[in-house]
């Protein structure tokens, strides 16, 4: 897994100082592909990554205070000493300052985690079903192709973080990215089968975006947070939950029933999901995740062998999962 390895400046510390009077050198917290974390003074810093504009964050931001009104384990950011904001940009990046919260990483391999995820996700869901926070300033990474055909590689937008370092035409771990014209990856009967699943489940609202036992602590046995809501965005809730019992199950064979009984049986706001549906909806979180490594690949990002060997074996799930 590649982190990030922004540092904690003394621009930047001196920054959250002046908004939300915490001070201190900084400990890198572990995790973090676009963001770095530091436990600063009972606070978590987080540096975002350059490019991402404070709007988007504040949107983000937005569905994390809304979440954290009604449910005890969603982690918010601290509002600026002046009340205004949530976000500072020092250098380019968003800078946003959160409470410190003790415990691990939730582990999916424990049964009664992987249930207490999934209920955790059905009140989530609760808890944002009828917050509408206006149009999403940037469009998140997860929403491209969910209603149509996905844009081809080249016309995407670029993700903040992942520019180009490098003039060089060939990728630099060549072999990763399967050529564009991959029947695999540009699914038409995907595309087609997604425009007629969003017309007939029109429920939409906010959704965490990126709910995964990386991004939840547990302590004494029980979640006792759910964090990183960068990736929050408007849409069917169906969506996270196929894409959380792939995250929440084995990832490597396919999502896990049993946690989309589970959530089900806490009151979740998504709808019953058919075997086909499911599988549908975990091969476009699939599409767009190996979409988001090819990119990291082009823009010069090195990965090590476990992670291109993980890529590999998701790419193939994608296929074992067509319907």
């Amino acid at each position: 897994m590649i982190y990030a390895k922004t540092p904690l400046t003394r621009e930047i510390r001196e920054a959250v100082a002046l908004a939300w009077g915490v001070t201190g050198e900084g400990e890198r917290l572990h995790g973090g592909e676009e963001s770095a974390a530091y436990r600063l003074d009972g606070h978590v810093i987080r540096v975002g990554p350059a490019g991402r504009s404070a709007a988007e964050s504040e949107w983000c931001h937005a569905i994390a205070r809304h979440a954290a009104a009604g449910l005890p384990e969603a982690v918010a950011p601290l509002p600026t000493a002046d009340g205004t904001a949530t976000v500072v940009v020092v250098a380019g990046r968003p800078i946003s300052c959160w409470p410190y919260v003790e415990g691990s990483w939730a582990d999916s391999d424990v049964p009664a985690q992987r249930e207490a995820g999934a209920r955790l996700l059905a009140r989530l869901h609760q808890s944002l079903a009828g917050f509408r926070p206006g149009p999403r300033p940037v469009p998140a990474f997860q929403e491209s192709g969910l209603y149509g055909p996905p844009p081809r590689p080249e016309a995407e937008p670029k993700e903040p973080g992942l520019e180009r370092q490098s003039k060089d035409p060939e990728p630099k771990n060549p072999g990763l990215e399967p050529p564009s014209g991959d029947p695999d990856l540009q699914d038409p009967e995907l595309d087609r089968w997604l425009v007629a699943f969003h017309a007939a489940h029109p429920v939409r609202h906010p959704l965490h975006g990126d709910y995964y036992t990386g991004n939840t602590l547990v302590r004494d046995g029980r979640i006792v947070a759910v964090y990183d809501w960068d990736e929050s965005f408007v849409g069917a809730p169906e969506l996270e939950l196929a894409a959380a019992a792939l995250e929440w199950g084995d990832d490597l064979t396919g999502p896990s029933k049993v946690f989309v009984a589970a959530y089900h049986e806490a009151g979740g706001t998504a709808g019953h999901l058919d075997e086909e549906s499911l599988a549908q909806l975990v091969r476009h979180k699939l599409r767009r995740e190996h979409a988001y490594f090819a990119k990291a690949v082009r823009s010069g990002v090195k990965h090590d062998e476990e992670d291109i060997a993980y890529a590999r074996a998701r790419v193939e799930l994608f296929r074992r999962l067509r319907p």
